[in-house]
């Protein structure tokens, strides 16, 4: 469900905070090198957040919608151990809220943070929130063939995941936790018979473990690095699950300038599902231009690959595509249609000291066109 929540900009402008006990220091809107409109002082030294209003352009959630997401981005210092006197980079700390409506009747609200304890060297993750959401889902029935089922979901989410530095700081090791509760409808109609009775009102709990190396400049939008990420989740009613399944994800994300204005990225991400998962937590193809939920199965394998020309000052260029599919067995992998999403787009760069870029996205799908309004990178992980 991540592309629900796409971003388009709208700027606060409070100017003025008090720096230390006596002085007060305007803070300015415009950058000390070239100044252009830049947000990064008063996010440093104002303590200011960038209130996202969000259009939700999802075709899963009925094509049109709303949402407001207050951003707080917390620049850290690098850690300085005292014994050895090593410095360890530490990512900023980020805040954020959120709620949403759509065309289709669905809403949701949602508390997020990341940030790092230094000294311990343990970065972590929390999230939470309510949804009462209107999805359409698709199954392939016998005889029937794929249909289109309007199911109505009302969900709690919690998310944990804490990742212990290694001594290469590069590497990470560490755990995650994901809770759902979930209470399912039709309405207007009775429930298909491929949903299970346990699937109309259930829990699942998942306990997992993560492995990751990243070296990428930035987290927001890279100019160059790597992120590559494996994991696994648990679910079974020994931890209060409805559900006794395995989830195996791995990522790789790669950024390379090649030359000094134009950035390669290629992402490649793959999941496989194994026991008796909740049908509605099955793995999807996750594509610009494809919509959520859309191609589901046990696994995906999704590739997509973008240009980013930094043609004008702060201004950039997008070009993007990819393909995906999603299948039950791997001898089925291309006995369905591929998932494919290309466009283009442009970013600025709103926030040079963080280098945070926003922007918007148009991508064509195999049914439909989409647009993505981007918080930093469309593949911000």
């Amino acid at each position: 469900m991540r592309k629900a929540l796409l971003y388009i900009l709208f700027f606060s402008s409070v100017v003025t905070l008090a720096q230390d006990k006596k002085e007060k220091v305007k803070v300015s809107m415009r950058d000390s090198l070239d100044g252009a409109f830049d947000m990064s002082d008063y996010l440093i030294y104002a303590h200011g957040f960038i209130a996202v209003p969000t259009i939700i352009t999802e075709p899963a959630f009925g094509s049109f919608g709303g949402a407001l997401v207050p951003v707080f981005i917390n620049k850290k210092d690098p850690y300085v151990n005292s014994e050895t006197g090593k410095i360890t980079p530490v990512r900023p700390e980020i805040t954020g809220a959120l709620g949403m409506y759509t065309a289709n009747d669905s809403w949701a609200t949602m508390a997020f943070r990341s940030g790092t304890f230094a000294k311990q060297g343990i970065t972590y993750r929390a999230m939470a929130g309510y949804g009462s959401l209107n999805i359409s889902l698709y199954e392939t029935l016998p005889e029937v063939g794929e249909q289109e089922f309007n199911f109505h979901f009302n969900t709690i989410p919690v998310y944990l995941q804490a990742l212990k530095l290694l001594n290469n700081p590069k590497w990470s090791v560490g755990g995650k936790y994901f809770f759902l509760k979930t209470e399912l409808s039709l309405p207007g109609e009775n429930l298909p018979e491929f949903i299970r009775n346990k699937e109309v009102n259930s829990i699942t709990s998942q306990l997992g473990g993560i492995v990751q190396y990243d070296d990428r400049d930035n987290i927001f939008t890279p100019d160059k690095g790597i992120r590559v990420q494996g994991s696994f989740s648990w679910s079974d009613n020994i931890i209060g699950s409805d559900f006794d399944s395995w989830r195996i994800n791995y990522t790789a994300i790669g950024y390379r300038p090649i030359t000094k204005k134009l950035i390669g990225g290629l992402r490649i991400e793959g999941t496989n599902v194994f026991g008796s998962p909740a049908f509605f937590l099955k793995p999807a193809v996750d594509l610009r231009g494809t919509a959520a939920g859309r191609y589901q199965a046990d696994n995906t394998l999704v590739t997509e690959g973008e240009l980013r020309w930094d043609a004008y000052k702060r201004w950039s260029v997008m070009l993007f595509g990819g393909l995906g599919s999603a299948f039950d067995d791997y001898d089925q992998m291309f006995d369905k249609p591929l998932a494919y999403g290309y466009g283009t787009g442009f970013r600025y760069l709103v926030a040079r000291k963080f280098k945070l870029r926003m922007g918007i996205d148009v991508a064509k799908g195999n049914e439909q066109w989409a647009y993505y309004i981007v918080f930093g990178s469309n593949w911000l992980r």
